[in-house]
């Protein structure tokens, strides 16, 4: 029988641990299952660009999975026994149940209303391409001179404002930050972010946390109101709420707690991938949501996966970090370089040069998905079914 691994979720992740466990072992050993709720692959890092009207290039997973042997079935996940080790799925027959020898949880994680009153109802949400495609139709209506509000002073958020000031000058955008204005940032960059947000004009609210929402304004702590004919909501991201319904041991925030090869810590036929992994980095630091820890936990998830099923010697590749990526505007960028553990040293990459060295970076994430083994020499390796069985029981002893 073949070894049957069920991937959940096509994103950054969830793609290249498909696309690489199914160049490292061989088709009569292992079924690959990779369940999306969509045909297409998203680049989400690209969602702001989508909603200030950019067309973005389609990249069909059936096109991207061809002769990969990856099984692509498109559905939407309700739900997961890590018990009787199975997952149910819909699709447009119906409810359907997929049964597991492994599976890599890979559905990353959704925008977060923080329970603030007034965001589910009149923000919008760039966490998703339906969502950045319902802002980007609200934009092309919205009339000239009306204000946009951007809620959040993370990478998203200062993206987002940047992208729709530079597509739209002649709208009234603004960002409401509950801190200061990229105050993670070395004083260097600072500077240049300010500077290209005086350049765009765009009117920075700092030390401003949102309280609520409505249909033609925020409010903030201090009192203020903001006027908003569009709310764009980017204030921190949320795990998919199935694993709270789980037998897997997870964080308070929803994360499937994992080991350094990805594997879940209670359940070892589980591994989670991206977002919806809590694993420790550089430090004893748990690794942050970001393309620059799910790309490397994908290849180490899917070479554990090989090198357990195999007889293998397991990944020991540390995921550190370099750089922090912002892109603003189609002509402006800037690039924070940080240490392994993610703190910020004073070097920083700024301007066109900085633009284009993240844009290089988006279709270099696009790339790993097609091209999951970076290039490397693949030799398609036999499962050692015995030996396998063997090491599940004894760590299930454990």
């Amino acid at each position: 029988m073949q070894h049957r691994t069920i991937v959940l979720g096509a994103g950054y992740t969830g793609a290249i641990a498909a696309g690489r466990l199914a160049r490292r072992l061989r088709r009569e050993d292992i079924a690959i299952t990779l369940v999306n709720s969509e045909p297409d692959f998203v680049e989400r890092v690209r969602m702001h660009q989508l909603a200030a009207g950019q067309d973005l290039k389609l990249r069909p997973l059936s096109e991207m999975f061809a002769g990969t042997g990856v099984e692509l079935k498109l559905a939407k996940v309700t739900g997961v026994d890590v018990d009787r080790k199975t997952v149910t799925v819909v699709d447009a027959n119906g409810a359907e149940e997929l049964a597991y020898d492994t599976l890599v949880y890979a559905l990353g994680s959704g925008w977060n209303t923080q329970g603030i009153p007034g965001v589910a109802e009149h923000a919008h949400e760039i966490a998703s391409r339906p969502g950045a495609l319902r802002l980007r139709e609200r934009l092309a209506h919205l009339d000239a001179g009306l204000a946009v509000v951007v809620v959040g002073g993370g990478l998203t958020g200062l993206e987002a404002a940047t992208e729709i000031a530079e597509a739209r000058p002649d709208l009234d955008v603004a960002l409401a930050a509950s801190g200061g204005l990229g105050d993670w940032l070395s004083p260097k960059g600072r500077g240049h972010l300010r500077n290209v947000f005086d350049k765009l004009g765009i009117t920075v609210y700092e030390h401003s946390a949102v309280t609520a929402v409505e249909a033609d304004h925020v409010a903030t702590a201090d009192g203020n109101t903001i006027p908003a004919a569009v709310t764009v909501w980017t204030a921190g991201f949320a795990v998919h709420p199935i694993t709270k319904a789980t037998a897997l041991e997870v964080t308070g925030t929803g994360q499937i707690v994992v080991d350094r090869t990805m594997r879940s810590v209670s359940h070892p036929d589980v591994y989670a991938v991206g977002d919806a992994a809590y694993a420790m980095g550089p430090a004893d630091k748990p690794l942050r949501m970001s393309c620059a820890s799910g790309g490397p936990g994908a290849w180490q998830a899917a070479d554990a996966i090989a090198a357990r099923l195999t007889g293998g010697k397991l990944p020991n590749v540390p995921i550190r970090y370099f750089n922090q990526c912002v892109s603003l505007g189609h002509r402006e960028g800037l690039i924070q370089y940080v240490t392994a553990d993610d703190r910020t040293k004073q070097a920083v990459l700024t301007g066109r040069l900085a633009a284009v060295y993240k844009e290089l970076v988006c279709k270099g994430a696009a790339w790993a998905v097609a091209n999951p083994t970076l290039a490397l020499p693949t030799r398609r390796r036999r499962v050692a079914r015995e030996k396998a069985a063997t090491t599940s029981a004894v760590e299930r002893l454990a």
